[in-house]
């Protein structure tokens, strides 16, 4: 059997548009004829109706159906379908005054409540007691005090819907918030509503355009249930509501007048249903992100003035510069003494101290849950919602990221500070093409129009090795491979030529051969655009491969640092030793055995940490000196720190980790 190959090939259109979903279901396309035809002809009647709405026949009241009315007349001899069809425009362009007051008062502040915590607190108290108000006593009394004034009730009442569509739409609206294409955006520097409306609402259209053909139906039916109450317009003029009260009223003399007015009402509300039951087919909810508003924390005067790294500090990049040499002399990015933690709770990182050089590649490395991601987050002011920086700098070009507030961090954002994900298909929005996200992210940058935006975007795709640009610009993100969604994550980062990249993991999801050709890439990168990058990973061979400097994390501290080359080749750490043991791929060769290591229990968790070492628990050359507290120490051998009290005893005896012996004390 032969496969045609063309049929592999080929790309598919998805199929994610509501216009095409509509068309292709017959249901759709009946309901969507009913109700624009019910409109036309009642607004055209006049031209083709034989009797006006109010004309009466005494000689033929209460008939059924005849050549003469073709379905029948009313007690008064008026003409049913003259009646019927003029009531029709009234009935229902006045109904979508409900759905438009409900959706423009709820979307907004569903998505202001969705990104910000102390907003969703208030407006959810607010949803709570417009869901307690006993909705038809208070339209009962808003036509006591106003009137039959339909419209003005429309408003009422689309406004009474608040509570329960604002219920409908948070939920979505929150997942999408913490989505990482919202994140990526936030990163980018684009405004925290800015973002909501282009990737949060999008995404959220197939529900909010359901919930409004349903309330359009809802609509249609309490119109005619205040008119069969004799609440509605009164009479002559013709409603719906009106007609089918008339008709129970003469159910026993013409059973037939019932039939006619009921049926056009009961088919237009199951149009209006079967329409939403239609368009919501197909709707996604993802999971979770990113806090803009964050605490505000007070100058901090205990920390040097200049932008200098504190004397006993050891810099992990750009070990040919001291210690005292200036941020803007010598380094890109500075964080000093950097705390972050749970609001009220444990804290995540704690005294946190890195050098990034100009030009230069820091990896960050450590297991998981160590810090790693929390600290590079919070370089960008992105920590999630209940994290907080509690003290340190972040200095960038004479700046304080931590104290700045959300203006200043977008024109760092995107321009001079960018972000890869560890995960770029969840950082591009499904909704639109590659090249409409890489075009919208370049024309915010860079300010150029729509035509040059296109022909930058084509050069940042041939920049970062894709071989078909047009294609892949016409692509959406589920149409290309995981490595590619990577090059496109990373031409996005490129966008706004920032001169700092972090990349948070960006070869985690990848097979081999595409992961050293995206740190070709990124080698290649650095190389012509002078730009520094912090690569937070845990592979330890990805950083011998691309990086000049290492800082190892355990437990929200910087416990190892240096030049790649110094921490790899002769580590003084225990916790680095151990590391190195237990990676088949370590590019040094421990002598007396081949056997891996095995890192004994769990790192602790954040609440659990003690004032002493913090790998004590696990070590294998732990002594009760261990359990003072230590600070990070100038290395022995070249520059950079280790936080170890007993580096020159265990220095060069890494090679006991691959031999299973008691931890916690004992040599």
């Amino acid at each position: 059997m032969t496969v045609d190959t063309t049929s592999i090939l080929r790309l598919r259109r998805p199929q994610r548009r509501i216009g095409g979903r509509v068309l292709r279901s017959p249901a759709a396309v009946l309901s969507i004829v009913w109700l624009v035809g019910l409109i036309l002809a009642s607004l055209t009647s006049p031209w083709w109706l034989p009797y006006g709405p109010l004309e009466q026949d005494l000689s033929a009241v209460l008939q059924g159906p005849s050549w003469a009315h073709l379905l029948g007349t009313d007690e008064l001899g008026r003409d049913l379908l003259s009646r019927i069809v003029t009531a029709a425009a009234p009935t229902l362009l006045i109904a979508v005054i409900t759905p438009i007051v409900a959706v423009l008062v709820t979307v907004p502040v569903t998505l202001w409540a969705a990104r910000y915590a102390r907003a969703e607190g208030v407006v959810n108290r607010i949803s709570e007691i417009v869901l307690s108000l006993p909705g038809t006593v208070i339209i009962l009394a808003f036509i006591a005090a106003v009137g039959t004034n339909m419209p003005l009730v429309m408003v009422a009442f689309g406004l009474l819907l608040f509570g329960a569509l604002y219920r409908v739409f948070f939920g979505q609206a929150k997942s999408l918030h913490q989505q990482l294409y919202v994140e990526a955006a936030a990163v980018d520097g684009v405004r925290p509503m800015t973002a909501s409306l282009r990737h949060v609402l999008p995404n959220m259209s197939t529900t909010v355009i359901v919930q409004f053909v349903l309330l359009f139906g809802a609509a249609i039916g309490l119109q005619a249930g205040l008119a069969f109450i004799g609440l509605g317009p009164q009479p002559p003029e013709p409603t719906w509501g009106g007609m089918v009260q008339t008709a129970s009223q003469f159910i026993f003399q013409q059973p037939w007048m019932m039939i006619p007015t009921g049926g056009v009402l009961a088919l237009t509300i199951i149009a209006a249903n079967s329409l939403a039951d239609i368009l919501a087919g197909g709707t996604a909810m993802p999971p979770s992100l990113v806090s803009l508003r964050r605490k505000k924390l007070p100058a901090d005067d205990t920390l040097p003035a200049d932008d200098t790294l504190p004397a006993g500090a050891a810099a992990p990049a750009d070990h040919a510069a001291p210690a005292s040499a200036s941020v803007d002399a010598d380094a890109s990015l500075v964080v000093q003494d950097l705390v972050i933690g749970v609001d009220d709770g444990p804290v995540l990182v704690s005294g946190v101290t890195l050098r990034v050089g100009r030009g230069k590649v820091l990896g960050l490395v450590g297991e998981s849950g160590c810090g790693k991601s929390v600290t590079s987050y919070a370089m960008l002011g992105l920590l999630a919602p209940g994290l907080s920086v509690r003290s340190g700098r972040i200095r960038w070009n004479g700046a304080d990221l931590v104290r700045a507030d959300e203006k200043a961090l977008q024109r760092v954002r995107g321009h001079e500070i960018a972000f890869i994900s560890q995960e770029p298909t969840r950082a591009l929005d499904p909704m639109f093409t590659v090249g409409w996200q890489l075009s919208a992210s370049v024309k915010r940058l860079r300010g150029v129009g729509g035509g040059e935006a296109k022909r930058i975007a084509l050069q940042l795709l041939t920049d970062v090795g894709i071989v078909d640009p047009p294609r892949v610009l016409r692509s959406y993100p589920h149409q290309i491979s995981g490595g590619m969604a990577q090059r496109v994550a990373i031409a996005l980062a490129l966008s706004g030529k920032p001169k700092l990249l972090i990349a948070d993991e960006p070869t985690t999801a990848l097979d081999v051969t595409v992961q050293a050709e995206i740190l070709a890439l990124l080698r290649g990168l650095v190389a012509e655009r002078d730009m520094s990058v912090i690569l937070v990973t845990h592979d330890l061979g990805v950083v011998a491969d691309l990086c000049d400097d290492v800082a190892v994390m355990y437990a929200g501290q910087i416990v190892e640092s240096g030049a790649v080359r110094d921490v790899l080749m002769r580590p003084e750490h225990p916790y680095t030793m151990a590391l190195l043991a237990a990676d088949p791929h370590a590019i040094i060769d421990l002598e007396g055995t081949t056997r891996l290591a095995s890192i004994p229990g769990q790192v602790p968790l954040p609440g659990s940490w003690t004032t002493g070492c913090r790998f004590a628990a696990r070590c294998r050359f732990a002594t009760d000196e261990c359990r003072t507290e230590i600070p990070l120490l100038p290395r022995a051998q070249g520059e950079g720190g280790v936080r170890c009290v007993r580096r020159d005893e265990v220095r060069g005896r890494q090679e006991e980790w691959r031999r299973p012996v008691p931890v916690g004390g004992e040599l």
